[in-house]
């Protein structure tokens, strides 16, 4: 099983994120469940939600407090909330943000986890691209496939069309696109840093 963790505010679609991951997941065969942690919020305010994937029947519904995968839309919380309590030493991390994870005051926080199971993705700006609003859950869904492979795009994509019937469909989809291609990018020049500083 795959338990995935996702942490925002208020009005920036946190519960859509986890409604369509657990859908491309049904999409890809495979088993879902998708709730949030929040009763009535107020804009603004934090929230999580909560994703499983896995190949058997889900039998628990608590919350995830172990998470494989933490996705954080919003890097104002990054030193606000424990985003990342509970999370593996193996976990995946997502952070929507325009700054590296020095520049955001976590690397040396992170070192201990692997560093091609961590990326920062400017999910605001493709938001802002293909929606003219910085719509950051659906370029994080596309980053989530490409970083963990837990899903493929295709599904991502096609829980997208479902969900947002026309060309808002398919500016979500083309918003996923971006975000799986931005991880793909990321790793390569992280591994090119890594062969550098190796060869000096």
């Amino acid at each position: 099983m795959v338990t995935v963790r996702i942490h925002g505010r208020g009005g920036q679609g946190v519960v859509t994120a986890a409604e369509l991951l657990s859908t491309a997941a049904f999409a890809a065969g495979q088993q879902a469940q998708a709730f949030p942690s929040f009763g009535s919020e107020r804009m603004g305010a934090p929230v999580m939600a909560f994703c499983r994937i896995a190949r058997q029947p889900i039998r628990t519904r608590e919350a995830v407090t172990h998470p494989d995968v933490l996705i954080v839309q919003d890097p104002t919380l990054l030193h606000q909330v424990e985003l990342f309590a509970g999370l593996s030493r193996e976990g995946y991390i997502l952070i929507n943000s325009i700054f590296s994870l020095d520049e955001l005051g976590i690397g040396e926080f992170l070192k201990s986890i692997p560093s091609d199971h961590v990326c920062v993705i400017p999910a605001s700006d493709i938001g802002m691209k293909h929606m003219k609003r910085p719509i950051v859950n659906t370029p994080l869904l596309g980053a989530f496939a490409a970083l963990t492979g837990v899903i493929d795009l295709a599904s991502v994509q096609s829980a997208m069309r479902q969900k947002f019937p026309g060309s808002l469909g398919e500016a979500n989809a083309a918003a996923a696109k971006d975000g799986h291609d931005h991880v793909i990018t990321y790793r390569v020049g992280e591994r090119s840093d890594q062969h550098h500083a190796r060869a000096t």
